[in-house]
């Protein structure tokens, strides 16, 4: 075992953990961090896609001695206590979610992807979304909800 120090979702937090263990399962064991999801467990998927220092990753990859130091940020961090971050209500509102395996995935692919280009185009929706996997929404939908959460974000106040 060794002891990692992390921030998680704004939160610093001191784990003993396996060095070896995956940071998807530190996640999910060991800090009841459950939004995070495990699809394929091989990093094609991205349902456990996380913001690990402002990159996207998939924690299923990710050794969790590789976080130490790290700031990370998951599903859990984007909405307050009272409501959801504009993301996600835009993906409630365009039907971006179905079965919600790849939606925390996806949600925080769009994160990344707007704080990059926040006005993107299909193109760039395409390629920041590519490593997230969905089987239930044929992507129009989710291809809607990052258009909507664009057009927000262009407004005063989001």
């Amino acid at each position: 075992m060794t002891t990692i120090k992390l921030t998680i979702n704004n939160t610093p937090a001191t784990l003993s953990v396996s060095p070896i263990k995956r940071l998807l399962d530190v996640l999910r064991d060991d800090l009841h961090l459950t939004g995070t999801k495990e699809g394929c467990g091989e990093g094609e998927c991205g349902a456990c896609a996380i913001l690990m220092n402002g990159e996207l990753v998939n924690s299923c990859l990710i050794p969790a001695l590789q976080a130490d130091n790290a700031t990370l940020t998951t599903i859990e961090g984007l909405a307050n206590a009272t409501h959801l971050h504009p993301i996600q209500q835009c993906f409630l509102e365009q039907g971006g979610a179905q079965c919600g395996i790849c939606t925390p995935g996806m949600i925080l692919a769009t994160h990344h992807l707007l704080a990059q280009y926040p006005n993107p185009t299909d193109a760039q929706i395409r390629e920041g979304l590519a490593g997230n996997l969905c089987r239930c929404t044929g992507y129009m939908r989710i291809f809607e909800s990052v258009r909507q959460a664009a057009a927000k974000s262009l407004l005063p106040n989001h």
